[in-house]
């Protein structure tokens, strides 16, 4: 009973002694843990004002280089999704280095030795750059392409590995969808060459096949004027950024030239202003009388074997018919006797 009594004196004693350092260091706790909370808050809304301005400036930038150049360039969904992305990961970094240096000092401030802690951490974490490298490649890479803004959704690109418009950018993958449908997830980190299709802008190029004995300066006269009525007409008066070009003669043959004509257009759209623009070029050529190939006369004489190669009875079917319904006579007996020797 004596003994009980003395450990709880003790016990009292201690708690009279140190209550004071208990209630000082859960006290300190609690306050770094609500500064801590604060400067996050505070640290996320200066990230999303930083953002939205951000994304306000490059707005008005785009919309004056799409005047001047007279075609759109905003994508609002791409603006949106990068925005995101790129707050996303500063705010998990801003509160990943708060709340981490938070921890540290509370249990610093409880008593905790933190050395043998932070020397287990730095093990297990460079463990964990090992095991997990391929991981942080991706994700490092991924911040980077979408803070460089290398592509965004709905740009054509070709990324080595695989071509397609883009669907999603993410931190780690991408996923793009292929001309057949298919759908392609590429690591980012696997990523060494990235072709934006869809960035600045795109050439439409024609190559125009006409007669070898054409006028080649009528033939560029209509395909100016072709080009210049199309240019003038809705929706290929915002496609077309410059005017229609003939760079010149690109091959000849026998019987036909090649004249290329190039075009800048709005990013993407090269394909269908090339198949408008070869359409309105062959209407033009058809109402001129332009023929886009020489054609072999028809009145000129017929090939023949030649009389001197050709045997008599050969060039005569009569006289073939008559050789044939003849009989074979007998060999004479001087030509049996030659056959004879023969050896």
């Amino acid at each position: 009973m004596t003994d009980v009594t003395t450990s709880t004196r003790q016990a009292a004693g201690w708690l009279d002694t140190h209550w004071q350092a208990w209630v000082e260091g859960t006290l300190r706790a609690v306050l770094i843990v609500v500064l801590a909370l604060v400067m996050r808050a505070v640290v996320r809304k200066l990230i999303d004002q930083f953002i939205h301005r951000m994304a306000t400036r490059a707005e008005q930038t785009d919309h004056e280089t799409s005047s001047r150049l007279g075609g759109l360039l905003v994508n609002t969904e791409r603006r949106l999704q990068r925005s995101a992305a790129i707050g996303s990961v500063l705010r998990s970094v801003a509160s990943f280095s708060i709340m981490g240096t938070a921890f540290l000092m509370v249990l610093s401030g409880i008593g905790v030795d933190l050395a043998p802690l932070l020397a287990s951490a730095g093990v297990a974490g460079v463990a964990l750059g090992f095991g997990a490298r391929n991981l942080v490649t991706d994700f490092l890479s991924g911040v980077f392409m979408i803070m460089e803004d290398q592509y965004g959704v709905g740009d054509e690109i070709d990324m080595g590995v695989a071509t397609g418009t883009v669907l999603e950018v993410g931190l780690r993958v991408t996923k793009l969808r292929g001309a057949n449908g298919e759908i392609w997830y590429i690591r980012n980190g696997e990523v060494k060459r990235i072709a934006n299709m869809s960035q600045g802008w795109s050439t439409a190029t024609v190559d125009m096949q006409v007669g070898y004995k054409e006028d080649l300066e009528l033939v560029r006269t209509l395909i100016t004027g072709a080009a210049e009525a199309m240019a003038k007409e809705s929706p290929w008066d915002e496609l077309l950024w410059a005017p229609a070009e003939v760079l010149g003669v690109e091959s000849v043959s026998a019987d036909t030239v090649v004249l290329r004509v190039e075009a800048r257009t709005m990013p993407s759209k090269a394909a269908p202003v090339s198949r408008e623009l070869r359409l309105r070029l062959k209407e033009a050529f058809d109402r001129a009388g332009i023929k886009l190939k020489e054609e072999a006369s028809a009145a000129g004489p017929k090939p023949t074997v030649p009389e001197a190669l050709a045997p008599s009875s050969l060039a005569d079917p009569t006289s073939a018919r008559s050789l044939a319904s003849k009989p074979i006579p007998p060999p004479t007996p001087e030509e049996q006797a030659a056959f004879g020797k023969l050896p």
